[in-house]
């Protein structure tokens, strides 16, 4: 992989870190030792982290290998998912501890412990098995961050059915490809979501989907959550709250099968149809616990918040999976962080005393863009650690992060996983590390990693190449669903016999990584293989940028071209009116600081970027339109505005370059 002289001189000259402050590994949980125990005996180590758990019928295989890329972990021990995350909590004693503080959108709160928490999975149980579902039957779920979701989820796994969760955003046809896909028996949504005070409609958007016949959907279970009317379909569709009004709220569990699926979750494929990943029970839990625990270094009194949602895997592995597993305390909210105002998630902050806090970078840098005035008028000294996850976090975001929401003491743990690998692979152990800002540094204990050049070779000590795993690990992926030829082409054949993550990295003289992103986000610019991620570092270290993107957008003559987007800070508006082009200064600045190649062909600065309600930015739409093409499908942005607003301005500047 290219990589410009820039990266890496930073990658072989000497790195400044951050140390833990003295003291703050004072009470952790998370062993000193705990690599040097893992690279003494993998397998052993993962079987103690398993045995963590509880197994109605223990394990005596820790893996087989036999018939890769598909894994067997613990495969001939039994378990129960729900109630390692709910039951064995309430036995211990632990009954009256605060699971979830969930807040809604307009301010309405519920406070679930765990034994509210024992009581609606089982009734939730009770009532899907009354429609017929049992082990193996796939349910959609399309609802809103609410508790019914995690009732339902865990509700799933207590009686053997595996759910697929779709995001709340996804249109009908999204959601029909993904019932047929699933052959799903039963759709669980709501009438409603709650978006920056409006209603966004679940139910009519699952009513579409399921108009044209052929699909597999029995039954479609609707939570009331907002004021709004729907249609019900007779014999179809049935309201949650009628039918589960004198439901027992007891239910026996069983055990299944550790390599019994537990979820299917689609992703996006390269081809355009999702790839539904599936992750088995037992293994998946082992890793999703075990690393929610140690990454995060979880204590008894600790308030977790994870913003981000159900439909994606981090709301799986670290909302819900991983800190039930752990008989966590966390907090669940249901809005955006932006409604009514930018407060909104300092104040929930202040109000629950969160003490973990793990989001995205894109959220960090659109606080950035509005300045550290909003977080500074809130009381955050309750933060302890905090997280990063769904893309590299650059430099200056982390450092902004952490001396203005962690009030310039709390450490940053950058995670690096993927829908594929279930669960954290790449982390520091903030207890014990020094942290270097925009480094994900180390695997996790009991991962093993190898950053390679295109021939599989592994790379030296400054240089890019491909991230790969070389070992199985017990969260990964078991295939996907219904494929499992795709599952062999997408990950495993690149370098047969280890999974080709599809992520570029750098190692640094002291053999920590530096993820740069995808490699499907590459171009080749006259030859040039261009990082996108790393163009956007550089405009991102420019003290007028607070967030960027680029794609490159096919050129007749060069292949490829760069183009840019720049969401320019607030706080430096005065600066900014003083330069007579500020596109042009940022375009000259990333051929300052990588080279001439590296310098966009097209710059624009825009008052925001496309991005979905999970914060993630659509550079697909921002490819089409560079490329001249009409804005694609847009129902699953937050505001459809920005993307039509970004269209128009580059319509008008290829308009004016094609004269």
């Amino acid at each position: 992989m290219h990589a410009s002289d820039d990266k890496i001189q930073k990658l072989i000259n000497p790195i400044e870190s951050v140390a833990p402050a003295p003291g703050f590994g004072d009470g952790s949980s998370v062993p000193l030792d705990i690599r040097a125990q893992a690279e003494a005996d993998r397998l052993g180590f993962w079987a103690d982290r398993a045995r963590e758990l509880e197994w109605q019928t223990p394990f005596t295989e820790v893996l087989d290998w036999s018939n890769p890329p598909f894994a067997r972990w613990f495969h001939d021990g039994k378990i129960n998912v729900a109630v390692n995350c709910v039951d064995r909590h309430v036995a211990a004693g632990n009954g009256d501890r605060v699971a979830i503080h969930w807040e809604g959108e307009p301010g309405d709160t519920r406070t679930i412990t765990y034994n509210d928490l024992h009581r609606e999975v089982q009734r939730t149980a009770n009532l899907l098995e009354s429609f017929g579902i049992g082990k193996g039957d796939v349910v959609a779920i399309y609802l809103p961050m609410i508790p019914e979701t995690v009732f339902a989820m865990l509700a799933c796994a207590r009686i053997g059915a595996v759910h697929s969760v779709i995001f709340g955003g996804f249109s009908a046809d999204a959601i029909r490809s993904r019932v047929d896909s699933a052959s799903a028996k039963l759709v669980i949504t709501a009438n409603g979501s709650v978006r920056k005070g409006r209603v966004f409609p679940l139910k009519e958007t699952v009513d579409k989907a399921l108009e044209t016949p052929g699909h597999s959907v029995e039954k479609v279970l609707v939570v009331r959550r907002p004021e709004h009317e729907i249609d019900m379909v007779d014999g179809r569709d049935v309201w949650w709250h009628d039918v589960i009004e004198g439901v027992s709220d007891t239910h026996e569990a069983q055990a299944f099968d550790a390599e019994h699926p537990l979820f299917i979750l689609y992703t996006s494929g390269t081809t355009g149809q999702p790839k539904g990943l599936w992750h088995a029970s037992g293994g998946y839990l082992t890793q999703a616990a075990y690393t929610h625990r140690t990454s995060f270094d979880l204590r008894d009194n600790d308030i977790y918040w994870c913003s981000a949602d159900v439909g994606w895997v981090t709301g799986h592995s670290y909302t819900v999976y991983g800190p039930l597993a752990n008989g966590a305390t966390q907090v669940m909210y249901e809005g955006t962080h932006d409604y009514p105002s930018l407060d909104r998630w300092f104040e929930i902050i202040e109000r629950y005393g969160v003490t973990i806090f793990y989001t995205a970078p894109t959220a960090i840098r659109g606080f950035m863009k509005t300045g550290r005035e909003i977080p500074l008028r809130h009381n955050l000294s309750s933060l302890r650690v905090l997280g990063s996850v769904g893309e590299p976090i650059n430099p200056e975001a982390w450092e902004w992060f952490r001396d203005v929401i962690g009030s310039g003491k709390t450490p940053i743990v950058d995670t690096w996983w993927q829908t594929e690998t279930g669960a954290h692979m790449i982390a520091p152990l903030v207890s014990q590390d020094a942290l270097k800002p925009g480094s994900a540094q180390r695997p996790v204990p009991g991962v093993v990693v190898e950053v390679v050049d295109e021939n599989g070779n592994r790379v030296d000590p400054g240089q890019m190449g491909l991230l790969t795993i070389t070992e199985p690990w017990p969260s990964m992926a078991r295939g996907i669903w219904g494929d499992d030829q795709r599952f062999i082409e997408t990950y495993w054949s690149q370098f047969p016999g280890r999974y080709f993550a599809g992520d570029g990295a750098g190692v640094d003289l002291d053999g920590d990584l530096w993820l740069l992103g995808r490699v499907d986000d590459v171009m080749n610019v006259s030859g040039h293989r261009l990082s996108t991620a790393e163009i956007e570092a550089t405009l991102d270290e420019h003290p007028f940028v607070a967030e960027s993107a680029v794609v490159g957008a096919d050129d007749e003559t060069t292949g490829q071209a760069v183009v840019a987007f720049a969401v320019l800070k607030h706080s430096q508006r005065e600066a900014i009116a003083a330069e007579d082009d500020v596109e042009t200064l940022l375009r000259k600045h990333v051929a300052a600081s990588i080279g001439a190649i590296a310098r966009p062909k097209m710059l624009f600065a825009v008052e925001e970027l496309p991005k979905t309600r999970s914060g993630k930015i659509m550079r697909r739409l921002l490819k089409d339109v560079s490329e001249g093409k009409p804005v694609g499908d847009t129902s699953t942005l937050t505001d459809a505005a920005v993307m039509d607003a970004i269209a128009q301005k580059v319509a008008a500047r290829l308009a004016e370059l094609n004269k």
